[in-house]
């Protein structure tokens, strides 16, 4: 994570990294260091017959996928306590009184 810190960004990441990197790790801008040295990495994929917006592709999916799992259980979770405090409501409102 040291290496995607950079300005403008935005970085998620579960509790247990964060935890890690305020232990160990080194907050400064590195995402902008060595900007050729990348490049040349980049380059070298390629001839390595890796097809980096396949697996950018495939990173993006599933990344997608991983919140989008969480988040409809939290709207579903949000649902159902609607519908219960509805019906509690409806209860009461029908209780003669």
């Amino acid at each position: 994570m040291d290496e995607l810190i950079g300005p403008d960004t935005v970085n998620t990441l579960p509790p247990e990294t964060l935890k890690a990197f305020i232990d160990h790790g080194r907050p400064s801008e590195s995402l902008t260091r060595d900007l050729e040295g990348a490049r040349a990495q980049v380059r070298r994929l390629a001839e390595l017959g890796i097809d980096l917006e396949a697996v950018t592709r495939r990173l993006q999916e599933e990344g997608v996928e991983a919140f989008a799992k969480p988040f409809q259980a939290l709207l579903d979770s949000i649902d159902a306590k609607r519908r219960r405090l509805t019906l509690k409501r409806e209860r009461c409102d029908d209780t003669p009184g």
